[in-house]
C-alpha cells in the first residue's frame, strides 16, 4: 500500500543540495534555480574524475573564472550569488557541515553527493566509507539537529545485487549486494529509515538506473565509448557484450527528483510488520526506482554511438567484471502512482544529445 503524502509544496523553500558540482547535482541545481529556489550547494570537488569538468559545471551555474580559480587554491571556500551559495567542503567534517545547516537554515535537503563507481570500490574501499557512510550520517544528524521538511537522497539500482527477478521492484529484498558501493547505498537506506522512525524525519530514497546525458561522468560507459571511438582506440566490452542496462536520460532523472522532492512522505497506516513491505514504512519513509523501464542491449547501445559518430568501434570482448550485473530493469509503477511521472526519453535521442554536447565541449 502506498503512503499518503502531504500536498505538493506551494512555496519556494531553501534547498540544500549536496554534490552540486557532480553530474546529477549540477542539472538539479539548474532546475531549482529556474524554479526560483535559493540553493545551498555543497561539494568537495574531489579528483575521482576530471575536476575541470566539475568547475565548468559550476561556471554554467553562474560562477566566474576567478571564482573557480579561487576554489582550486583552497581546500575549503564559500562563494555566493544572489540565488546560490556554494561551499567547498567535505561532508564528513562535522563542525563545518553543522555550521552550514545552522547559518543557511535549509528547509529541504537533496543529498546527491557520494563516492560513485562499482569498479573503483574494489581498489579504494575506504573512500566509500568516508563519503557514503560518514558523509550521509552527517547529513542525517544535521537534519535531526536542524529540522527539515524532507530529505531526498540518492540510492542506486546496484542495491539489487544478486537479484534476478526482473523488473527490479522496491518490494524486492535487497540483501545481496555485489559490491561495496552497492552495500553502502543499501546502508544509506537503512540509516534513513532509522532516522525517519526515531525522529520523524521524512525521507525518500531514489534508486537511479544508469544515468546518462550531457555533462555526464567520464567514468560512465557512454563517455568512455565516445572518447575512445573518436580517438580510434579500442573499447572494452564486458560479459562479451551480453549485457542490458536500463539507461535513463538525465532530464527524466531531474524531473523525477523534482516531483519527489515536492511530495513529502507520511506514515503508511496500512504498513504491516508481520508482512513488511520494503518500499514503505510505518515511519515517514519511501523508496522509488527512477529508470526508463526499457533495458537496452549493450551492443545496440554501442551501435547507436557508432551511428551518431559515423565511426565503427574496435571492440575488446572481456568477461563480466567483479561487482557488475548482467541486466537491470526498473519497475517504476510506484513512482508513476506517487508523482504522476515515468521516464520516457528514447535512448536514441539521449545518446545523440550526449554526443552533440561532447563534441561541442571537447571539440571533434
Amino acid at each position: 500500500m502506498m503512503s499518503k503524502t502531504e500536498p505538493k509544496l506551494a512555496d519556494k523553500p531553501v534547498v540544500l543540495l549536496t554534490g552540486i558540482a557532480g553530474f546529477i547535482g549540477f542539472h538539479f541545481a539548474r532546475r531549482l534555480m529556474a524554479e526560483g529556489h535559493r540553493v545551498i550547494g555543497i561539494d568537495n570537488v574531489n579528483d575521482y574524475y576530471d575536476v575541470e569538468l566539475k568547475y565548468s559545471r559550476l561556471r554554467q551555474l553562474g560562477f566566474s573564472d576567478a571564482d573557480t580559480d579561487r576554489l582550486r587554491q583552497k581546500s575549503e571556500a564559500r562563494l555566493e550569488l544572489p540565488d546560490l551559495v556554494f561551499y567547498k567542503v567535505d561532508l564528513q567534517k562535522r563542525g563545518e557541515t553543522a555550521e552550514i545547516f545552522k547559518n543557511e537554515k535549509p528547509e529541504l535537503v537533496v543529498h546527491l553527493a557520494a563516492q560513485a563507481g562499482v569498479r573503483f570500490s574494489l581498489q579504494n574501499p575506504w573512500a566509500y566509507m568516508d563519503s557514503n557512510i560518514l558523509g550521509f550520517m552527517n547529513i542525517l544528524e544535521n537534519c535531526r539537529q536542524h529540522p527539515v521538511r524532507h530529505l531526498v537522497y540518492a540510492s542506486s539500482s546496484s542495491v539489487y545485487g544478486g537479484n534476478q527477478i526482473q523488473p527490479f521492484s522496491v518490494r524486492h529484498n535487497v540483501d545481496h549486494p555485489l559490491s561495496l558501493y552497492a552495500a553502502s547505498k543499501k546502508a544509506n537506506e537503512l540509516m534513513a529509515h532509522s532516522y525517519s522512525h526515531l525522529f520523524q524525519i521524512p525521507t525518500t530514497g531514489l534508486r537511479f538506473f544508469t544515468v546518462y546525458g550531457p555533462w555526464g561522468r567520464p567514468d560512465m560507459a557512454l563517455f568512455i565509448f565516445t572518447r575512445k571511438i573518436l580517438r580510434g582506440e579500442a573499447i572494452e566490452v564486458y560479459n562479451f557484450g551480453s549485457m542490458k542496462r536500463d539507461f535513463t536520460y538525465i532530464d527524466d532523472i531531474i524531473e523525477g527528483v523534482w516531483r519527489v522532492m515536492n511530495r513529502i512522505p507520511a506514515k503508511d497506516p496500512g504498513w504491516d510488520g508481520k508482512n513488511p513491505d520494503p518500499g514503505s514504512s510505518a515511519a515517514p519513509y519511501l523508496l522509488f526506482n527512477i529508470g526508463n523501464h526499457q533495458p537496452v542491449d549493450l551492443l545496440h547501445f554501442i551501435g547507436l554511438i557508432e551511428k551518431k559518430l559515423g565511426r565503427e568501434a574496435k571492440k575488446i570482448l572481456l568477461p563480466l567484471q567483479p561487482g557488475d550485473v548482467k541486466e537491470t530493469c526498473a519497475d517504476i509503477e510506484d513512482l508513476r502512482r506517487h508523482v504522476g511521472f515515468a521516464p520516457a526519453t528514447p535512448v536514441e535521442t539521449g545518446v545523440a544529445r550526449f554526443i552533440d554536447w561532447y563534441t561541442a565541449y571537447y571539440g571533434k
